[in-house]
């Protein structure tokens, strides 16, 4: 199987493709790739890293929402690299054209429907980006990974396979909790702001450092690298706390989910779909300065099915998170109740249902 890839511009349309790609090879290991993004692009930086993964770039831009000048540059920008990607297409050949999201992927796979080669997208979030949408008429499927973003596509067209990253997770042997400094003992609540922090949620920490060092839990914070040296001077304020540990970053994430009790973190469709696989019940505040604000909406899905608490950044107070933290982690039956709901809506076999849907289209 020959498969082309594109999607960019974040991590939650990279590392879903990167999944598949795992996922793929491990049932075709003679399968070949090409991936397709932006030179500048996040993509170009993760897929480098991936000695078996050549990487074609090509010139394109977003939209912008509001009317703008540069709107016209990107129409010519779509169509040259319409042109640029049928090229690429015709001399790799490829079974299937695979897009994963972000606006790279627009060209890409609408040269590959134009010249009739097998096409699917995948949908991450609950509300579907102009991208998508639009690639939606021309394509042979499409895999969601959340019921709500159904009314946005055709429906003959439509599966729900989730995501390929929670399969990932599953297969993580995990990192123990002591590695880290913590207890095994006693539950343990994960907050973080993503990658590079969040301000709001790391002052909301802050604020809540003195009530933090009361309680039996134990906490492990990721401040993101720009904010750590102001939460350690803090930590130390209060005495460094035994039961707080406080880290810059932790590379690979999904290692230590399988060890935490209670996460505490942004909406997006990636932490999403780990937490969920895992079963782990989370206090989500989505961002407000994303696309759609569909971070929101992903999580009032989780808070609609009983496996999260939706708290909005204007909600925000050291008072409000450490009383969501204690009505899930200091109730045992209202925790078992949340993890239980988080392990239903998991899809644990994520990327091998979007393997069989691209199998099932491959020419």
């Amino acid at each position: 199987m020959k498969v082309l890839i594109s999607g960019g511009g974040t991590g939650g349309h990279i590392y879903p493709a990167l999944a598949l790609i795992k996922e793929i090879k491990k049932q075709e290991p003679s399968a070949s790739f090409l991936y397709m993004g932006t030179e500048l692009g996040l993509e170009n930086k993760i897929i480098s890293q991936e000695e078996d993964i050549p990487f074609k770039a090509i010139h394109i831009t977003g939209f912008k929402r509001k009317v703008s000048i540069e709107n016209i540059k990107t129409i010519y920008r779509f169509l040259k690299g319409v042109h640029e990607s049928k090229k690429v297409i015709k001399s790799f050949r490829p079974d299937i054209v695979i897009g994963t999201g972000g606006y790279v992927c627009g060209p890409v796979v609408y040269a590959a429907a134009k010249l009739k080669v097998p096409t699917v997208i995948h949908e991450q979030n609950s509300v579907p980006g102009l991208t998508n949408k639009f690639l939606s008429r021309y394509v042979d499927q499409i895999a969601i990974c959340f019921k709500e973003a159904l009314p946005f596509f055709p429906s003959n067209k439509v599966k729900l396979t989730g995501n390929p990253r929670a399969s990932e997770v599953i297969q993580n042997q995990g990192v123990d909790k002591e590695m880290l400094g913590l207890n095994p003992n006693k539950k343990t609540v994960l907050i973080v702001g993503g990658s590079r922090g969040a301000r709001p949620i790391n002052d909301t920490c802050i604020a809540a450092l003195p009530q933090f060092k009361q309680q039996k839990y134990e906490v492990l914070y990721i401040t993101g690298e720009i904010h750590y040296d102001k939460v350690k001077e803090e930590i130390e304020r209060e005495g460094n706390p035994t039961n707080i540990i406080v880290k810059p970053f932790l590379h690979n994430m999904p290692d230590y989910l399988q060890n935490v009790d209670l996460i505490v973190a942004r909406a997006g469709a990636t932490t999403l779909a780990e937490i969920t696989a895992l079963g782990v019940p989370s206090i989500l505040i989505p961002s407000p300065y994303v696309t759609n604000n569909h971070q929101e909406k992903n999580a009032a899905s989780l808070e609609k099915n009983g496996a999260a608490v939706l708290l909005r950044e204007s909600e925000l107070s050291g008072e409000t998170l450490l009383h969501e933290i204690h009505g899930i982690v200091g109730n045992e039956a209202k925790w078992k109740e949340m993890k239980g709901n988080a392990i239903e809506l998991g899809i644990p076999d994520a990327a091998d249902k979007l393997y069989q849907l691209i199998k099932k289209h491959t020419k």
